[in-house]
């Protein structure tokens, strides 16, 4: 009766070590433990290191704190002025409360993949094609905020949202081919049409200076004969002044009329 007292005494050792070996858990450092005691839930997550979890009494959820990335499908998009597109974004959340996470959603990131679609769609229903292209970042600010005030109740901060990347139908990207091809080309004859400007501009203050001192245009006409010969050119080009020719047309017009025959008398 002693032996058997002894072996029942041992196994019931045995059975306990092992039950208490398979209550320690050991949590990392970015994983908490949400624990239930008889389905109600202790005020406090437990963790990291190491804890006792005693089952079946107790039952541990493991939730982590670490950044997730999470990828929103493309959705089809009609803008405010009627262009059909498909958006794509993704979304960086963290649990920030272990056991909201746990207790008011059963999912956290199903549920907010399914808010994230929803309100992708009707923020940038809301918005033009061009206000879609040119103020991302503050689309972006938008739906983060939308979004972190659905997910805080959960006890899930979002961090920040991306819009990842906007398909647009072939018409509409020749459309805004076109678009740009336009706008640089009115920018260079705006840019011509300044620089003609500009030289003409230049032309009129030169000429004015040269008409101060007559001798400078001279000099000017032997200079331009200097550049004309040091490119080697077999014709040269001699400068005769405009006035020159004005006052030889009004000598032969002056001879032919003196030298012409008197009209017959009737």
């Amino acid at each position: 009766m002693e032996g058997l007292g002894f072996g029942f005494t041992t196994i019931v050792i045995v059975i306990v070590a092992l039950y208490l070996l398979s209550s320690i858990k050991i949590l990392a450092e970015y994983e908490r433990g949400v624990i239930f005691r008889l389905g109600r839930l202790l005020p406090a997550a437990k963790g990291p290191g190491i804890i006792l979890v005693f089952a079946p009494v107790d039952r541990m959820v493991r939730i982590s704190l670490r950044q997730e990335a999470l990828e929103v499908p493309p959705q089809d998009i009609i803008t405010r002025d009627n262009v059909t597109l498909k958006v794509n974004a993704v979304i960086f959340l963290r649990v920030i409360d272990p056991n909201k996470a746990v207790v008011e959603v059963s999912n956290y990131v199903y549920q907010t993949s399914q808010f994230a679609q929803t309100t992708l769609r009707s923020v940038l229903g809301e918005q033009e094609l061009d206000e879609l292209l040119a103020h991302r970042e503050k689309i972006n600010l938008r739906l983060q905020s939308i979004l972190d005030t659905h997910t805080a109740p959960w006890g899930v901060k979002v961090a920040n949202v991306e819009v990842k990347q906007v398909d647009m139908p072939e018409s509409m990207l020749r459309a805004m081919a076109k678009q740009a091809e336009a706008e640089r080309e009115k920018r260079s004859k705006i840019i011509h049409a300044e620089g003609e400007f500009s030289a003409a501009q230049r032309l009129v203050d030169a000429a004015r200076l040269l008409a101060t001192e007559p001798v400078s245009v001279q000099l000017r006409y032997l200079q331009t004969l200097t550049e004309i010969g040091v490119e080697k050119n077999t014709t040269v080009v001699f400068p005769v002044p405009v006035d020159f020719f004005s006052g030889i047309q009004k000598i032969l017009g002056t001879t032919s009329v003196e030298g012409a025959p008197a009209a017959p008398k009737s």
